[in-house]
């Protein structure tokens, strides 16, 4: 069974195109997408890679760092980065791991052998500030990822973490939002002073806190 929410994600040292990372050391205190590519030279990941460059400002916003992964070595990687940018606009501007030996993707199922034994599906992983697993992705090779919905999914987590409430069907920024169950009227009251709308006992509805 492959990591699961909840679970620590596994710290790890490996070579980048940013130098050798220590995985928990270079998270420090913030949060982070760990991504994974089936190979170099692919044309998805090409327009993945490139789109997530172009967004790493809207991840920085949020406090978080994004590190790729792919098994090719390390010499692969700058030249590919010169094709990411001459067709997507955006050259890579975070870190890309060389997981040659598969090393990090076994720690992390990334290897789903019924697809390949050999190369990744493309995972991903975002990981709290307590290095807890917060969301799992896996999508075939054949199919890009929506790398707004991570970010959107990111946007939920940091609101639950805040605030204490949830994030409704097709939630997105500025929306209403639902108070956890856990949460009590009581302590409700002291939390949100603004009130809230009362649909069912289980159901209680605000505007997003700010």
């Amino acid at each position: 069974m492959g990591l699961q929410i909840g679970d620590i994600a596994p710290d790890f040292q490996a070579e980048s195109t940013e130098g050798n990372i220590r995985f928990h050391e270079w998270l420090g205190d913030s949060w982070g997408v760990l991504f994974s590519h089936p190979k170099n030279f692919t044309p998805v990941c090409t327009t993945e890679l490139g789109y997530t460059a172009k967004l790493k400002p809207e991840f920085e916003r949020r406090g978080v760092k994004v590190v790729g992964l792919s098994v090719d070595a390390i010499d692969a990687h700058a030249k590919w980065a010169d094709d990411i940018e001459e067709t997507q606009g955006h050259r890579p501007n975070f870190p890309l791991i060389a997981d040659a030996d598969r090393r990090v993707a076994t720690l992390y199922g990334m290897l789903h052998p019924n697809a390949s034994d050999t190369l990744t599906v493309r995972s991903v992983f975002v990981i709290g500030p307590d290095k807890k697993v917060k969301l799992t992705l896996n999508y075939p090779a054949s199919t890009g990822r929506n790398f707004d919905e991570v970010l959107r999914v990111i946007d939920s987590l940091q609101l639950t973490a805040r605030h204490s409430v949830a994030t409704p069907v097709n939630w997105k920024q500025g929306d209403d939002v639902i108070i956890v169950p856990a949460v009590s009227d009581e302590a409700a009251k002291e939390r949100f002073p603004g009130g809230w709308t009362t649909l069912k006992p289980y159901l209680r509805v605000l505007p997003q806190p700010r």
